[in-house]
């Protein structure tokens, strides 16, 4: 099925290939980790293993099961070493079709990993013009991403539908991935983690890793420049960290979207995620210990 994406904030997801990078304030990890978190692939970005949180009801999210990323067009064949070390067995890619044209990921053959990745269009006109307007404020920036992610949760069900059953029918290893694997990566985590129990506290504090490991990236100027994308070079650093950071507030937009619009969890679940109670015990199956 072919989607159309509309959204103004979907423009601040796409592939920031060439670009120059944005060093953004760390956020600290509130909890000790046995295993690295972020794992060092060799030309990748924002690439961490979910592994390691416990859940309200004593388990634990097993490691070198579920991964998570930005964008991995730029990982070098040293890096594909590593993920073969992992064991990757199928990547879902929630870029929209011209952000996988533009930065194409092309896994090794020897790998067998399997591609699932949905056809739809990003309209970035209306964000251009936003952030082409004189004096865009980080709360005005801010507000667009929580409309963002209160779409979110809805917009892209179908995706997240897909990952779960993949997940429930054991085609894992698994890493999915958008182009800045916060946003649209951010919420699946969130959901993700979520149906196994992590507490919310958790959730947040996974999904606010994003400030400290994804490497942002902004146009560098260019000879023949174009005038809309001159301007969000210019943007100030308290717009640029509202666009390109995460905030706490915007997992909580959705979230509560979730609520509003389906009246709580468990009706978003069944009726938009697809889930039967004993797919969620299945779930919990692969993924906790």
């Amino acid at each position: 099925m072919k989607l159309r994406l509309k959204s103004v904030a979907a423009a601040a997801l796409l592939s920031t290939a060439s670009f120059a990078p944005i060093a953004f304030a760390q956020t600290p990890a509130a909890t000790a980790e046995a295993q690295p978190r972020l794992i060092a692939i060799e030309g990748g970005n924002n690439f961490r293993d979910l592994g390691g949180y416990k859940t309200t009801d004593g388990h634990e999210v097993k490691w070198g099961v579920l991964y998570r990323s930005a964008a991995m067009n730029r990982i070098t064949p040293k890096g594909f070493d590593e993920l073969r070390q992992r064991g990757i067995k199928t990547n879902v890619d929630f870029r929209a079709t011209q952000e996988r044209q533009g930065a194409p990921m092309v896994w090794p053959a020897d790998m067998g990993v399997t591609v699932y990745a949905q056809d739809y269009d990003m309209d970035t006109t209306p964000f251009m013009a936003f952030f082409a307007q004189k004096d865009v404020t980080a709360e005005q920036t801010r507000a667009m991403m929580a409309t963002f992610y209160r779409d979110a949760p809805f917009k892209f069900a179908g995706q997240y539908k897909r990952l779960l059953r993949l997940i429930i029918d054991g085609d894992t290893p698994l890493v999915y991935n958008c182009s800045a694997g916060k946003d649209r990566t951010g919420v699946a985590t969130a959901l993700i983690l979520t149906l196994v129990g992590v507490p919310r506290a958790t959730v947040t504090e996974d999904y606010l890793l994003s400030n400290r490991y994804y490497k942002p990236e902004i146009p560098a100027a260019g000879a023949k420049e174009d005038p809309q994308m001159a301007a969000f070079r210019r943007l100030p650093p308290e717009v640029l960290q509202a666009l390109m950071g995460v905030d706490a507030r915007y997992l909580d937009a959705a979230f509560a979207a979730i609520n509003e619009r389906e009246g709580g969890w468990q009706r978003y679940v069944r009726e938009d995620l697809g889930l039967t109670a004993e797919d969620e015990v299945k779930l919990k199956a692969r993924l906790l210990k």
